[in-house]
């Protein structure tokens, strides 16, 4: 009879607890963890990205942080084919991975798998981005609206690198991002998924939230976001945590305000990852203390994919 093997994906929004639960989680099952973070991949981002200091790894093998450089551009096309490649290789020696991270597009990329998008033509990016720090984002969005208006509805208009990235993709093809998000890939996983999502309280959520702000400036984050200076175009830089003091260092706030806008802007996007992953029924969900209940969920998923594997 053949072995299941099993990843289980662990979710919730930034400062949920993710990091202790799965390391906890990795040595109870002796397995390994693969980041869905899309922006810890990086190895010059370290702070903003609350990437897990060695110590906090506690001794588990952790995949996908520090694995790229800045330099290059990486996506979550990229990045499916890389994981993929690479839980196949822990397969041979494990029957259960953890995956775990907030990013939901790479989450998706790695369960499902991404429809296939067109060539970007050279220079669309720039030219976007050129006008992004001219017009503003606005008018970025207005064009999305004339261009893609069904995709246009349901985009965060605050959210720069996702209007970028489907007006760029209108630009190059001729045609709506939206019409190439329909599409399945028909992909198959040779794993079954087990999907858990992480959460807390409000008031709890966002005092750890506010926590981790403070706790990321007096490790140093504004010294970080300097040296990033060079690379601010970098898509993982057009995010919480850089552009708020990019903001601070061009003069355009004071310190104590670009403190409060990220503070601000860190609470909306943990609302932001919520909503994403409650649109997927998969996803069991759980305060990081029930981890008993986690243990015994992913058992009993375990017996039943043994016994319908069996069948």
């Amino acid at each position: 009879m053949k072995q299941e093997r099993y990843l289980v994906v662990v979710v919730g929004p930034t400062a949920v607890g993710k990091t202790d639960f799965c390391v906890q989680l990795a040595k109870h099952f002796q397995t390994e963890i693969i980041s869905t973070d899309s922006r810890q991949f990086f190895k010059e981002l370290s702070i903003g990205t609350a990437k897990p200091t060695p110590q906090e790894q506690g001794g588990v093998p952790h995949h996908f942080i520090n694995s790229h450089t800045i330099h290059e551009e990486y996506n979550a096309g990229q990045y499916e084919e890389d994981a993929l490649r690479l839980l196949h290789q822990l397969f041979q020696g494990h029957e259960v991975v953890i995956a775990t991270g907030g990013s939901g597009l790479y989450v998706r990329a790695l369960c499902e798998g991404l429809d296939e998008m067109p060539e970007i033509l050279p220079g669309v990016r720039e030219e976007l981005n050129q006008r992004l720090a001219q017009e503003g984002l606005p008018a970025l969005v207005q064009q999305l609206q004339e261009l893609d208006p069904e995709y246009a509805a349901q985009v965060d208009p605050q959210n720069p690198q996702r209007v970028v990235r489907a007006l760029e993709v209108c630009l190059s093809s001729g045609q709506p991002y939206s019409s190439f998000r329909t599409q399945n890939n028909g992909s198959t996983r040779g794993f079954r998924i087990i999907k858990i999502g992480l959460t807390r309280e409000r008031p709890e959520l966002y005092d750890r939230i506010n926590h981790r702000v403070d706790q990321m400036l007096a490790q140093g984050l504004l010294d970080e976001v300097k040296q990033l200076l060079p690379y601010r175009e970098h898509q993982a830089l057009q995010t919480v945590g850089y552009t708020e003091l990019f903001g601070y260092l061009d003069g355009f706030c004071s310190f104590e305000e670009a403190v409060r806008l990220l503070k601000r802007n860190s609470r909306r996007y943990a609302k932001r990852q919520l909503t994403w992953f409650n649109r997927d029924p998969e996803f069991q969900w759980f305060h990081p203390g029930q981890f008993s209940e986690v243990v015994a969920h992913i058992q009993a998923e375990m017996e039943k994919g043994a016994n319908e594997g069996g069948a």
